[in-house]
């Protein structure tokens, strides 16, 4: 199929939805399939409040209308909710074509938790939004069933993968060469976006034997380093040395109450390392009679769990996920409308771009 994708979160942001949009096109393209993507980086973009290295597209519909012509998508699917999702939306839902959308963060919460805005106007503004999507795509059965009960249709499963050749259990130990000679283990681990969405304060503040490490970087860094002298704040590493962080830790812990899914889980899991977190959507999906994991309301009780699993269950068990599957289901999604409908589309839109230019 030729496929739109249209997102506000790519390349260079560094988060579990760009590395999901970003292998999700990859393995789309080696399944044959022309992908066309918009992002941010082809627009005019302005720095995003409280989250500067997120760009926000500025006047980008007109050059979108183009882009859909000219390539005459037989699905679209509009991947975020900001500018070039709305723009997108706002162009299909004008020509009546069919699209598709997916929810990757806890929006409302998300934006509760750093302005004075009530939950409830996050949720009518997500309901406006992904109203007119044929189909709208969500991480885990728990997600879904929260959205639907929110009033919510057409929701469907798009389940995750992870690089199971990249995390591996059986990298060098990293620690050492990163300062960290003399730190006593247990090593407890958190990777992600240092921000107050994240709860990363309740994974500080548990009381754990060992040492706290932070890998990654937010502007809830300095204050929170400064807060918690004892933890190791490493900032953001990728690739290969990312790999190795996870290997090299005893337990990775998740605090978040915000994410949908949580990529990280099944880095860690992939590395080897057990999963400590809330009984918040993604952990409570993915963790449960796993054994590469453990979920509890008390935080250090799931942790002190972990170090008791085996880290070769925990690594067979990410082994499970796949990002072809995850891909296949994607592509299965797209299909909201029948076949023929399809080339009836861009046949009509044409013919009436052919009158309108007579007509000027």
């Amino acid at each position: 199929m030729r496929i739109v994708l249209a997102t506000d979160a790519w390349e260079p942001q560094v988060n579990g939805v760009v590395r999901t949009l970003t292998r999700t096109v990859a393995e789309c393209r080696a399944m044959g399939h022309e992908v066309e993507v918009i992002e941010p980086s082809q627009f005019k973009t302005i720095p995003c409040p409280t989250y500067p290295e997120i760009r926000l597209a500025l006047g980008a519909e007109e050059e979108i209308r183009e882009r859909l012509r000219a390539f005459e998508p037989e699905a679209v699917h509009v991947a975020t909710e900001g500018p070039i999702g709305i723009a997108t939306r706002r162009i299909c839902v004008e020509w009546k074509l069919p699209f598709t959308t997916s929810y990757h963060t806890k929006f409302p919460e998300y934006v509760s938790a750093r302005f004075p805005i009530p939950v409830g106007v996050g949720y009518a503004y997500m309901k406006w939004f992904h109203k007119p999507s044929g189909r709208l795509m969500v991480a885990t059965p728990t997600m879904r069933d929260e959205l639907t009960a929110h009033g919510f249709r057409n929701v469907s499963p798009w389940s995750r993968g992870v690089d199971t050749e990249l995390f591996n259990p059986d990298l060098k130990p990293i620690y050492d060469e990163l300062g960290g000679k003399g730190w006593p283990r247990p090593f407890f681990l958190n990777v992600g976006r240092v921000a107050v969405e994240k709860n990363i304060e309740a994974f500080l503040e548990t009381d754990l034997p060992g040492t706290k490490i932070i890998v990654g970087d937010g502007p809830a860094r300095e204050e929170l380093a400064r807060k918690y002298p004892k933890a190791k704040f490493l900032g953001a590493r990728f690739g290969e040395e990312l790999a190795r962080c996870f290997a090299d830790a005893d337990v990775f812990v998740f605090p978040s109450w915000t994410d949908t899914f949580g990529l990280v889980i099944l880095e860690a899991m992939a590395a080897g390392t057990p999963v400590a977190a809330y009984p918040a959507h993604g952990p409570i999906d993915i963790i449960p009679g796993s054994d590469a994991g453990a979920i509890d309301d008390d935080l250090r009780t799931a942790a002190l769990k972990c170090l008791e699993l085996d880290r070769k269950t925990v690594r067979a068990y990410a082994e499970k996920f796949s990002w072809r599957a995850s891909a296949e289901e994607f592509v299965q999604n797209l299909h909201v409308y029948p076949e023929p409908e399809k080339t009836r589309f861009w046949r009509r839109l044409r013919r009436l771009a052919r009158v309108r230019n007579r007509a000027a």
